[in-house]
């Protein structure tokens, strides 16, 4: 517990710092352009199959019935991942018993690395109710098509990062989209438009 919330505090801290870069929805670099028409897709018109960090088959149609959130992100991320994931802790932790009607999620965008084991080693420092989900790139791709989500690897030093769509994406029960926090968004914007899906 206290390792956690020392990640939290650390997690916060950097978002602090980067707070300025602006890396929400429509702003990621590669995302699509602000004004644009193109929105995520009903949860229920997606077909892919990932598997969760438990090592359990995920479709889409699975998810219909309860409302959703929905991050793109990856362990070896620096920055907008942990602090986004902090963010969604204590959102999560906030909304109580409300939150167990939630399904939370975090799709990687790395696979390579990613696997259900790192997944689930790296999750075990956040809200026990996010799941991570993986699987083979081109599933990844079909996902981030469906959710208007991007993502490119990028080449660093003698490795590489991935460049991401960084907002959170919110979807009512039924599967239809239901708006989106934008990264680092405070907490008082944040938390309305959760209830709202949750209602």
């Amino acid at each position: 517990m206290r390792r956690r919330r020392l990640l939290l505090a650390g997690a916060s801290g950097v978002g602090a710092l980067i707070m300025t870069l602006g890396l929400g929805w429509w702003r990621s670099r590669g995302d699509v352009q602000s004004g644009s028409s193109l929105m995520p897709l009903p949860i229920g018109e997606m077909s892919f199959t990932l598997t969760d960090h438990r090592g359990a088959t995920v479709k889409p149609s699975d998810w219909i019935g309860r409302p959703a959130i929905i991050f793109f992100g990856f362990t070896w991320c620096p920055d907008v991942c942990p602090t986004t994931l902090g963010d969604i802790t204590l959102w999560l932790e906030e909304l109580g018993h409300d939150a167990d009607r939630l399904n939370t999620f975090l799709i990687s965008v790395d696979p390579e690395r990613d696997t259900p084991e790192e997944l689930a080693a790296y999750l075990s420092n956040f809200d026990p109710r996010i799941t991570g989900l993986t699987g083979p790139l081109g599933e990844i791709e079909r996902a981030a098509k469906g959710f208007r989500a991007t993502f490119e690897k990028i080449p660093r030093g003698d490795g590489y990062t991935m460049n991401h769509t960084a907002g959170v994406l919110l979807f009512h029960d039924d599967g239809r989209f239901g708006g989106i926090v934008d990264y680092h968004e405070e907490r008082r914007f944040a938390l309305p438009k959760i209830r709202r899906v949750l209602k």
